[in-house]
Parts: structure tokens; sequence; C-alpha cells
């Protein structure tokens, strides 16, 4: 899992690095040639977004102990992630002084008041989208924790279901046990009331067989 989360990084680097060197270049073109750099800059910012997911993904199944150190450079790549996001919003609305020039022509003095006018409210409306996508990105990672406490919650149920039937297969052995008990008590039981009457039969048979060799002996001694 480690390496994987290594091989990930080197593609973090290379791509950050590329789209780095290019959005320095942005507010030093225009037309049509600062357009598909723009493009080509937000496709490559897509692939870093998903990187990030597998490495979160990774990050994820690296085991616990080893978990922390993988963690805190997941999040140092994160802060790096909207920093980039932050320098390429800004590059789109800037402009070199060779640019601005070369756009702005013969009304250049008149015309860069509305220039910084509007940049300043383009930078107004790319900090309301910075907002609302904190704002996004918090309601997506509340959504996540809903997900895993619903999922630790579901395992616990679970755990709680086989505990349940674990305890019912031990009363249903009880019962049986107890029935089981039940049963040897009364052939014991049984059994020590026939030793009992076979004592007594014993005892009243040899009462009769002494009782008969007294009347015996009595009457042989009174015949002479």
């Amino acid at each position: 899992m480690s390496s994987d989360f290594e091989a990930y990084e080197q593609d973090f680097g290379t791509l950050t690095a590329e789209i780095t060197n290019k959005i320095g270049r942005i507010p030093k073109l225009g037309g049509e040639e600062k357009t598909q750099l723009v493009l080509n800059v937000d496709k490559q910012l897509e692939e870093v977004r998903e990187l990030m997911e597998q490495m979160d993904l990774e990050v994820r199944e690296i085991p616990i102990q080893s978990r922390g150190m993988y963690q805190n450079r997941l999040k140092s790549y994160k802060g790096e992630m909207e920093k980039l996001e932050k320098d390429f919003k800004r590059s789109r609305i800037a402009y070199s002084d060779e640019v601005r020039n070369e756009l702005l022509g013969e009304d250049a003095g008149s015309s860069e008041s509305q220039l910084i006018k509007l940049r300043e409210e383009r930078a107004h409306l790319l900090d309301n989208t910075e907002k609302l996508e904190r704002s996004s990105r918090r309601l997506e990672a509340g959504y996540q924790i809903a997900v895993e406490t619903e999922q630790v919650g579901q395992e616990i149920l679970a755990n709680l279901h086989t505990d349940r039937e674990k305890i019912q297969r031990s009363r249903d052995r009880l019962r049986e046990t107890d029935a089981n008990l039940g049963k040897s008590s009364r052939i014991l039981t049984g059994m020590l009331r026939r030793i009992i009457q076979n004592r007594v039969l014993v005892f009243v048979l040899g009462a009769i067989i002494l009782l008969t060799i007294v009347l015996a002996i009595y009457f042989n001694v009174r015949g002479q």
C-alpha cells in the first residue's frame, strides 16, 4: 500500500510542477493562446484532484500504526493543492504590462481604472467562489463522516445481532442441560427408591428367616 502511495506522490510532484510553470505563463499571454493554456491547466488540476482522492483511499488502507505519517503528508499536499487553485484563479484575471497595453491600446490611460475595477470585481467573485467551494468541501466532509458513522452503526448492530444469537444458543444449551439434569435426577431417584425397597425386602426376609430358626429351635427343645 505504501509503495502505491509513494508512486502517487511522484505523479503529484510532476503534475504540480507543470501546473506551477503554466500558471506563471498565463498572465503573459492573451487571446486564444491564454484560453487554451487556462483550459489545459484546469484539466491538469482535475487530474491532481483525482490523484488526491486515490491517495486518500490508499491512506485509509494503510495499517493504523503507520497511518499518521501518511495522513500528515496528504494534508500537506492538500494545502499545496489549495494554493495552486488560488494562484490559478488569480492568474486568469492577471495581465502583464505588455499584454495590458496591447489590450488597452491608445485608451490605456482612460481604461486602466476600468480594468482595475473589473479585476477587483472578478477577485471578489473568485473569493465568493472559494467560500462556496470551502462550504461544499465541508459539506462533503460532513457527509463522509455521516456515512462512516452509519457504517460503524451497522457494524455495531451486526455485532449485537451476532451476540444475541450466541446468547440465545447459550440459553438453548442451558435449557437442554437442565432438561438432561432433570431426567438424570428422576432416574437417580428411581434407582434410590428401588435400592431402599430391596433393602427393606432383604430386612423382612432376614427377619422371617430368623423367626423361623427361633421357632424351630423352640419347638425342638420343647418336644424333648
